[in-house]
């Protein structure tokens, strides 16, 4: 077992966001609901830090619950490699075109397997199966029931061509802690690979890790292009290849350093009701269905196990400042990459999840340039999921500003004209406007609230003070500096 911990060692990752100040320790907080209570009331705050708990009432001290990993810049930068002492502003500028970088050199930084890790120092087999020996918590009062995967990666490989896919999958605790279900949404990698599976072999490996450094978080969550293992990109971002251990049952990769983890196998036919769940939408949408049950083989823990949680909920919560992040800065690299000039910034808001409320800025060139900026923001494949709303805004506009954004939609936006509707697009069971047993279809706006294009040189101009006197107002009263 190797004595020196990578980047990815969750308990290093904790030792420097301890010292960094971004890391508070609560002690007797219970797992049934008080755990996402206080989870809840750390995301509003102004500046959230990482909350852990230890010695949760029911299970011996030192198994432990995280959440809040990537809930401020300074966590975020730290987790993605790129620095701790960064503003909001600062990390989407550092942030500019990582993505593709990360992407480009993912094969160079691939996953390196080693024969050993912490992950498997204490193992769970067959009969000796629990998950209630975990701390397992119940986060939103209205739940189905507890939920030991909201942080988690999960894991699945294409049978065709190896390559591995971690998804950020909801995992339910089953059977009074003897089996676990996963929700995957149809057309995610995972769930992609397990149908190819179930055509070819009648059945599907699947493991997850349930405590893992963020920056595994990060991965599973956000879209990775197709055909690029995430561990790989992962290594890619901090510039060390993933250590991994083979699962014993399955063979599947487990993050080597994992607090928490497990394998087994899906059946089509083996399924339990799962749900309702508190989303990222902010509703117990999706209800109550019946979800793929893994038959786990074993689970494999550290000694005193950190569960990683990542709830949604009502926006802000666990993991929406951490998507608006990636995803703003994926879609300005995945807008820029279809070759549109002119394009000054994309911001994908917190408010709709990071998914569902898109702003994007573009220096018009021409006439219909910022109505096809809005086309291709509203169904690029790094966009298209569950967005609702695309908004155009010109380059004088802070696409991260929602007053700003709002204040261009009731000045420069003529409804008659500037609003179209794009239907039957990518939804999600979760959208709390679908229907049970309907497809899950959406639409979605686009507002052109740039200037017209034939009135960029008579539209009035804005009403505010010169950025040379601002600039000098603030050199000599310093204070004044937001």
């Amino acid at each position: 077992m190797a004595s020196v911990p990578s980047a990815f060692d969750l308990r290093s990752w904790l030792a420097a966001a301890e010292a960094a100040g971004d890391l508070l320790r609560l002690e007797g907080v219970d797992a049934a609901l008080e755990i996402g209570a206080a989870s809840q009331v750390n995301y509003r705050r102004n500046r959230p830090r990482a909350l852990l708990f230890d010695c949760i009432p029911g299970y011996p001290a030192g198994m432990r619950v995280l959440t809040g990993s990537l809930s401020n810049p300074g966590l975020m930068g730290a987790s993605l490699g790129l620095g701790t002492n960064l503003s909001d502003h600062a990390l989407v500028a550092a942030l500019r075109g990582k993505p593709a970088e990360w992407a480009a050199s993912a094969t160079t930084f691939a996953a390196e397997t080693v024969a050993d890790g912490p992950v498997l120092e204490h193992a769970l087999h067959d009969d000796a199966v629990d998950f209630s020996l975990f701390p397992c918590p119940t986060w939103h009062d209205r739940d189905g029931g507890p939920y030991i995967g909201t942080g988690c990666a999960v894991v699945t490989v294409d049978p065709d061509t190896g390559v591995h896919n971690l998804g950020a999958y909801r995992i339910q605790v089953q059977d009074g802690g003897r089996s676990v279900t996963v929700n995957i949404e149809a057309g995610k990698h995972g769930s992609q690979h397990i149908q190819r599976w179930f055509a070819k072999e009648g059945r599907a490996p699947i493991a997850a890790t349930l405590g893992q450094h963020p920056a595994l978080l990060v991965v599973a969550g956000t879209e990775v292009p197709a055909g690029i293992s995430e561990y790989d990109y992962a290594g890619a971002m901090l510039g060390e290849p993933v250590p991994v251990v083979r699962a014993p049952h399955t063979d599947l990769p487990l993050a080597a350093e994992a607090e928490l983890a497990f394998e087994g196998w899906v059946y089509p036919d083996r399924t339990r009701p799962e749900g309702p769940f508190g989303e990222w939408t902010g509703y117990y949408s999706g209800g109550t269905a019946e979800v793929l049950c893994v038959d786990v083989c074993a689970i494999y823990h550290r000694a005193d196990p950190i569960n990683l949680g990542a709830p949604p909920g009502k926006p802000p919560h666990d993991y929406s400042y951490m998507r608006s992040v990636m995803k703003s800065a994926m879609a300005t690299d995945a807008l820029i990459g279809t070759g549109l000039g002119g394009v000054a910034g994309v911001w994908c808001h917190e408010a709709g999840g990071g998914r569902s409320i898109i702003a994007v800025a573009v220096e018009q060139r021409y006439a219909g340039h910022s109505r096809q900026a809005g086309y291709l923001a509203a169904q690029h494949p790094v966009t298209a999921y569950m967005n609702r709303l695309v908004i155009t805004v010109d380059a004088d506009v802070d696409p991260r500003n929602l007053d700003e954004v709002m204040w261009a939609v009731s000045t420069r936006c003529d409804p008659e004209i500037d609003v179209d509707i794009m239907r039957r697009t990518w939804g999600s069971r979760v959208d709390p406007l679908g229907q049970p047993g309907r497809p899950n279809y959406n639409s979605r706006m686009l507002i052109d609230a740039c200037r017209p294009f034939e009135r960029l040189g008579d539209f009035p101009a804005v009403a505010e003070a010169d950025p040379e006197a601002l600039a000098q107002v603030v050199r000599r009263w310093p204070e004044l500096e937001l």
